[in-house]
């Protein structure tokens, strides 16, 4: 079921004042059954195993007990597999978070243990697995309810315009939670379903409000959906300092699961999972609308940059660790950064992404004014989260979560996009890409070519390998828009779009004059703008964000 191990778990060895204890002992017993080629093999790592069982009875943990019954369901053994494999079975949990029975019936049970098959007290084993998932399932439910429940609050369409948006911004049916972690599950699709793990202050007070972030995990290609999150998986290992600095400010964490089909890279069928986690979590837990982070490692970093890109209004700020920064589904449109922020943590030992590349695009994000940093680690390959000289870094990270605020009526918009889908910044929404019209003069692509790039040989050294790419690929004709509003006129440049709406919040303009709207040059609108209750139920209703809460908005078709 679980034969592969995590990156960490291959390179994380515990050792303990330069002594043989537990965990050593199991990691050399690991070792040497990855390196068996016969029974012989399979036998020594065995032995060794059993030698830490006895000498540490006290430690004897999941993984120990599961690889063993593993090795000795291989070699035959029937009656040693079914001594580890029953205790295992009984787990509730084992230390990485995984139940006792998801090793009796999970995906991969059967192939493992497939010696075991035909005994008695496999049968057994099934029959009381099957018994404790439906029990795990049930609880599971149970504590989802609590999450998910709030007091009567209601939003009466029939209020006075002005009554209703201060009762918009002023929503509050929080409750106090029972657990400081939380396994909530997220429908993809009707065939498809995933989860979340949250982890909350430990001193959370819906009353208050709270920074979120957001952690996207990397290796999309070889994870699988999961219909529940485990707390050990999440927490610890290379989110160790996640974990740690999320505690000492009072950040709520936010741990999604994604795979090779829904993930926040590539494809696009599931980048829609954040904002929709995102707008479940606003329902039931007090977030601070203005304080909405991603951050990511690997594919993950990619995911987070590409939020910054594509989709980028309910966020406040971006990181990423080893970032890959491009869209792989449409173009990399750069000065979208100029809405928010990305913090890079790159390492000079980078398969993922070289030096030189990143180099290059610290020009370009200068040459932009956009806010940008780059903090380089020398000395470190890919896996930098893995090491404790990366703590550092996340000191910086939070520092600015503590620091960034959003701006959520922006005096200046920038955007622009090649899929209608992502035709909304800010207080720009829905715009409408026109691709048979010409690009106007200022609409420019920014780009830049990689020659170099760092890769593995068969030896597993890093070598330099010369290439000769674009950094940035545009597969569709994309749109622009230039935005800018002041003392209630709205000005606007277009190239490629055939419309979009102004979204209006009395924060932006004085509702009791008029509002102007110049596009290219040209008036298109000259009018008062009164509150439009349904409007403004909806938006709530699609966002839950109580900061941005438009009033009325104005459709401009070119």
């Amino acid at each position: 079921m679980r034969l592969y191990l995590t990156l960490s778990l291959f390179l994380i060895v515990f050792f303990a004042n330069g002594q043989e204890n537990y965990s050593t002992l199991t990691q050399k017993a690991l070792e040497t059954m990855w390196k068996s080629k016969d029974e012989a093999g399979y036998e020594k790592a065995l032995e060794m195993y059993e030698k830490a069982f006895k000498m540490y009875p006290d430690s004897i943990d999941g993984t120990g007990l599961y690889k063993s019954s593993v090795i000795a369901a291989e070699l035959k053994d029937y009656d040693k597999a079914f001594k580890y494999l029953i205790p295992l079975a009984k787990m509730k949990v084992d230390e990485d978070g995984f139940p006792g029975w998801s090793y009796i019936i999970g995906e991969s049970a059967e192939s493992e243990y497939e010696n075991l098959l035909g005994d008695k007290r496999w049968n057994v084993l099934k029959q009381n697995a099957i018994k404790d998932k439906e029990k795990f399932y049930k609880e599971l439910n149970k504590i989802e309810d609590e999450f998910f429940k709030i007091k009567s609050y209601s939003l009466d369409e029939a209020l006075d315009g002005k009554a209703l948006y201060e009762k918009i911004k002023n929503y509050n049916p929080y409750l106090p939670k029972n657990q400081q972690n939380y396994s909530i599950t997220f429908k993809i699709s009707d065939s498809a379903q995933t989860s979340y793990l949250i982890h909350l202050p430990q001193s959370y007070n819906p009353q208050n409000k709270y920074p979120l972030l957001f952690f996207l995990h990397g290796a999309v290609r070889v994870n699988a959906l999961s219909d529940y999150q485990m707390v050990q998986e999440n927490l610890g290992g290379w989110n160790r300092f996640y974990t740690k600095y999320a505690d000492l400010n009072n950040v709520i964490l936010v741990f999604p699961k994604g795979s090779e089909k829904y993930n926040w890279m590539s494809p696009d069928d599931g980048f829609f999972m954040i904002p929709d986690m995102l707008k479940q979590i606003k329902k039931t837990i007090n977030i601070d609308d203005n304080k909405v982070f991603i951050s990511g490692h690997s594919n993950g970093a990619t995911g987070s940059f590409s939020y910054l890109m594509k989709e980028s209004t309910q966020f406040a700020g971006f990181y990423g660790f080893n970032t890959y920064p491009k869209v792989f589904t449409g173009g990399t449109f750069v000065e979208n950064i100029k809405n928010r922020s990305f913090i890079n943590f790159s390492t000079d030992q980078d398969y993922y992404y070289p030096p030189n590349a990143n180099n290059d695009l610290n020009k370009l994000m200068k040459g932009i004014n956009a806010d940008y940093k780059e903090y380089r680690y020398t000395g470190f390959p890919h896996w930098f989260p893995q090491f404790d000289e990366s703590e550092p870094a996340y000191q910086i990270l939070f520092k600015d979560i503590k620091d960034r605020t959003r701006n959520s009526f922006p005096k200046d918009i920038s955007w622009e996009f090649d899929d209608d889908k992502y035709g909304t910044v800010d207080w720009l929404s829905n715009a409408k890409l026109d691709t048979l019209k010409s690009k106007a003069v200022w609409h420019k692509e920014l780009n830049f070519k990689i020659t170099e790039w760092l890769k593995y040989d068969k030896n597993d050294s890093l070598i330099l390998e010369k290439v000769n790419k674009e950094a940035f690929n545009f597969k569709r004709k994309s749109g622009k828009i230039k935005a800018t509003y002041a003392n209630n006129i709205f000005s606007l440049r277009t190239s490629c779009l055939q419309s979009f709406y102004i979204n209006i919040s009395p924060e932006m303009v004085n509702l009791n004059k008029k509002v102007r709207v110049y596009v290219n040059g040209k008036l298109y609108f000259h009018q008062k703008i009164k509150y439009d209750n349904k409007l403004m139920l909806q938006t709530f209703e699609d966002n839950r964000d109580r900061e941005q809460v438009w009033v009325n908005h104005i459709k401009i078709v070119i």
